[in-house]
């Protein structure tokens, strides 16, 4: 429930600075107020609107940067019995009627297979190059 809680602040901050850097003016801005544009900054005052979009934006930016450690915090943090994963793997009764898997483990704890006692197969004949062909005559 924190987790949640924490990753919807951490989406509402994100898209927080991505508004407010966006309606913020530029450095570069103030170079078109002498050729014209100067009644662009009327909205807020000529210095208002950078101080308070400035300082929410480094608000916002303090409540990302703090939310994130305490999101990778709780993500390194042990999981309790309680609240274990469950993963299909991990099921002792598979739905599809077939027995369980082997548990996973140490390889040394795996038993080796029972030997074969089938014969081996028998090697293949080959005929030697010399022979001719059924119907041809021999090369020279």
């Amino acid at each position: 429930m924190l987790r949640m809680a924490l990753t919807v602040l951490q989406v509402f901050s994100a898209v927080s600075i991505i508004a407010l850097v966006l309606i913020q003016r530029g450095k570069g801005a103030d170079a078109g107020a002498g050729f014209g544009a100067g009644a662009s900054g009327t909205v807020f005052g000529a210095r208002g609107a950078r101080t308070a979009l400035s300082r929410a934006t480094a608000v916002f930016a303090a409540v990302f940067m703090l939310n994130s450690l305490a999101l990778a915090y709780m993500g390194t943090k042990a999981v309790t019995p309680k609240e274990a994963p469950k993963s299909i793997l991990s099921d002792p009764t598979p739905a599809s009627g077939q027995p369980p898997a082997a548990p996973t483990g140490s390889l040394s704890s795996v038993p080796a297979p029972p030997p074969s006692t089938a014969p081996a197969p028998a090697a293949a004949v080959e005929q030697p190059a010399s022979t001719p062909p059924s119907g041809g005559t021999p090369p020279k």
